[in-house]
């Protein structure tokens, strides 16, 4: 039996992964803070429910605890590792920018420590689209620069992707940073678009549409984002011979390490999306317009062909079918 150790499984994806893993006969052991960033119920709830197998065991504490990381991984000895922790969210990056500093970059180092001591067969971690900054030409492609980032957020995951390249070419590392896209679905975090257009729609509470709707999403379903890393464990990336890259791979010349974005690969009008929303739920928002955010992007948009050529696999949730299947576990979860 395989042995995954899974950071932020108490999270939105961090769950979703490791119910796929056990689904598919792995050992997981999860580790999380169980901050209160946002309702910590929610995340005691998802934990719960990954507890009911036996093939999952669970830590309780904060990255920055090297002793414990130390501890837990050295106990568990794990085959591959996934990092998913860390201090989420663009907006909360304005106001309290030193827990990304504490939990994205002293945090991740730890994990990337604990994977270079254990020679890890392939260590995986999220970054973000958020990295491709003020780039405008689109849909996003991994092999383009990303050094206009707009906020702290997106500032510590390019730094996560460098420090992970750094280690993989110094200790033979395999290393995949994979950049997620606006994911939604069941069991989502509170402080997302879908979570708070449905939840204040259904209470008639107003809405905040930013840029006055004029945006663009690629929304990508949670179960999708989840299968595409799910392959990529199955794809660590190799040192390639002679500095010699395969053509569109954002494969490193001098190191075994790839950056794979995970997305729809469609991009969708934030007025299109609230209309979905309202038809599923039969009732119209009240539409607060409000200027763009400060760090918020107009677009983001990504090309998947690489996350297709390494494993045949392409995201495809429509956003109607992602909707009603986040509205379902709303109403069934929350009593609405």
């Amino acid at each position: 039996m395989r042995k995954v150790f899974v950071t932020g499984t108490a999270g939105f994806i961090g769950f979703h992964l490791s119910q796929l893993l056990l689904a598919e006969g792995f050992r997981v052991h999860g580790f999380d803070g169980m901050t209160d960033y946002y309702d910590v119920t929610l995340k005691q709830r998802r934990h719960q429910m990954l507890l009911q197998n036996p093939h999952f065991s669970m830590t309780e504490g904060m990255l920055e605890d090297d002793d414990l990381i130390t501890q837990v991984t050295d106990d568990f000895a794990p085959d591959v590792i996934v990092h998913l922790a860390g201090q989420a969210g663009v907006r909360y990056s304005l106001e309290n920018p030193r827990a990304y500093l504490d939990s994205n970059i002293v945090g991740t180092f730890n994990v990337m420590e604990a994977a270079r001591r254990l020679k890890v067969e392939h260590l995986l971690m999220a970054s973000t689209s958020s990295v491709y900054g003020a780039n405008e030409e689109m849909p996003f492609v991994e092999t383009e620069k990303a050094d206009t980032a707009l906020t702290f957020y997106a500032a510590t995951k390019k730094a996560n992707e460098s420090m992970a390249h750094s280690y993989a070419h110094l200790w033979d590392l395999p290393t995949t940073m994979f950049r997620f896209f606006t994911v939604y679905g069941p069991y989502g975090r509170p402080d997302l678009a879908l979570f708070k257009f449905v939840d204040a729609i259904l209470d008639g509470r107003p809405i905040d549409i930013y840029n006055h709707g004029d945006m663009y999403r690629d929304f990508t379903y949670v179960t999708d984002l989840v299968r595409g890393i799910r392959l990529l464990i199955d794809t660590p990336p190799v040192r390639p011979a002679n500095r010699e890259v395969p053509q569109g791979d954002s494969l490193s010349p001098v190191a075994p390490y790839r950056i794979v974005n995970i997305g729809n690969s469609d991009k969708v009008r934030l007025l299109d999306f609230v209309e979905a929303i309202e038809d599923e739920l039969g009732q119209k928002a009240i539409r607060n317009y409000m200027p763009m955010q400060m760090g918020d992007v107009p677009a983001t948009w990504a090309n998947a062909d690489l996350l297709q050529t390494l494993t045949g696999y392409k995201p495809k949730t429509d956003i109607k079918d992602g909707i009603r299947e986040f509205v379902a576990w709303f109403r069934d979860y929350y009593y609405k």
